[in-house]
C-alpha cells in the first residue's frame, strides 16, 4: 500500500458504545456508575421512595413445598438442584420405607425451616398492605430483597400477594441464580458488583429484617449493622432479627415503620417528586 495513497478509514466506534473498552480494565469506572445510574433511573421512573429489605437463606422453600417436592440447591441461590442422595426423603419414599434416616431428617428440618419462609411472606403482605395506605406520590416501604429463592422470594412472593410493587436486587454469580417470579418487572435487577448492589441494599432502607440464613445473610447483615453503628446511615429505623409473630413485627410503629406522609407545602421539587429518598450520612 502507497504511503501517498491510504486506504480510507472506517468510522471509530464511539467510546460509550465500545464493548472493547468498556469490559476493559480501563472502563471499570463507567461500569460501577452504570450500575449506580441505571437503578437510580429505574427507581425514580417507578417512583420509590424508600424500602423495607428482607435478608435470610436462599434454602428455605414454602411449607407446601417442603411437605411434597423439595428439592435442596447445589449452593445457595442456584438454579440447579444437589445431587439426589443429597435430597430429603419425598412422600412416596417414606410411604415404601425406602427413605433412609438421613433423607429422613433432611425432610424434618425443611419442613421445620419452611416456617421461615411463611413468616417472611406474612410479615412482607402485612407492610406490604399497610404502606398502600400512606398518603403521598411515591411508593413507601417497597419490600426488597436479592432476588433469589428462598427468603428471598417469600418477601417479594408476600408483597406481590398484597399487589405492590416489589424489588429484587439479584447478583451475578458463578453458578446461575435466576430472579423469582414475584419481583415487579421493571424493578427486576441485576448486579456485577457486591457493593453496588449493597449501596442500593442500604440507601433507600428504612427498616432491616434479617431471618436466619448463611455467610451472605451474616455479611450483609453486619454491614448494614455497622454503617448505623458509625452513622454512616442515618435513616435505618430498625434493625434486627425477625420476631416470632409477624403481625407484631409489621407494627411495631413507634420503632419500626413510622407513617411519614408528603408534606402539603411547599410543593415537592423534582428530585421530591421522583424519589428515591436516599439516606444522608451524619
Amino acid at each position: 500500500m502507497s504511503r501517498e495513497n491510504p486506504e480510507p478509514l472506517s468510522t471509530a466506534p464511539l467510546a460509550y458504545s465500545n464493548p472493547e473498552f468498556l469490559n476493559s480494565p480501563e472502563g471499570r469506572l463507567f461500569r460501577i456508575m452504570a450500575e449506580y445510574q441505571e437503578p437510580m433511573a429505574r427507581f425514580r421512573r417507578e417512583r420509590i421512595q424508600d424500602t423495607v429489605v428482607f435478608f435470610g437463606s436462599a434454602r428455605f422453600r414454602a411449607l407446601d413445598v417442603a411437605n411434597h417436592e423439595l428439592e435442596l440447591l447445589e449452593n445457595t441461590g442456584s438454579a440447579a438442584a444437589a445431587p439426589v442422595d443429597q435430597q430429603p426423603a419425598r412422600a412416596h419414599e417414606v410411604a415404601s420405607g425406602d427413605a433412609t434416616e438421613q433423607k429422613l431428617q433432611l425432610a424434618e428440618a425443611a419442613v421445620e425451616m419452611a416456617r421461615y419462609y411463611e413468616d417472611a411472606r406474612k410479615l412482607a403482605g402485612l407492610v406490604s398492605t399497610w404502606a398502600k395506605t400512606l398518603p403521598g406520590r411515591r411508593h413507601r416501604y417497597v419490600i426488597t430483597s436479592g432476588g433469589g429463592p428462598g427468603i428471598m422470594e417469600a418477601a417479594n412472593r408476600g408483597a406481590y400477594e398484597a399487589g405492590a410493587k416489589t424489588i429484587g436486587l439479584n447478583i451475578k454469580l458463578p453458578f446461575e441464580q435466576m430472579p423469582n417470579p414475584y419481583i415487579t418487572p421493571d424493578l427486576n435487577f441485576e448486579f456485577h458488583y457486591f457493593f453496588m448492589r449493597k449501596y442500593w441494599f442500604a440507601y433507600l432502607a428504612k427498616a432491616l429484617v434479617v431471618f436466619p440464613g448463611g455467610f451472605g445473610t451474616l455479611d450483609e447483615m453486619f454491614e448494614l449493622l455497622t454503617l448505623a453503628q458509625t452513622h454512616k446511615l442515618a435513616k435505618l429505623l430498625k434493625a434486627g432479627l425477625t420476631e416470632d409473630d409477624a403481625h407484631e413485627a409489621a407494627f411495631d410503629r413507634e420503632h419500626a415503620l413510622p407513617s411519614v406522609g408528603v408534606p402539603d407545602a411547599p410543593a415537592p421539587n423534582a428530585e421530591e417528586l421522583l424519589g428515591p429518598d436516599i439516606a444522608k450520612t451524619r
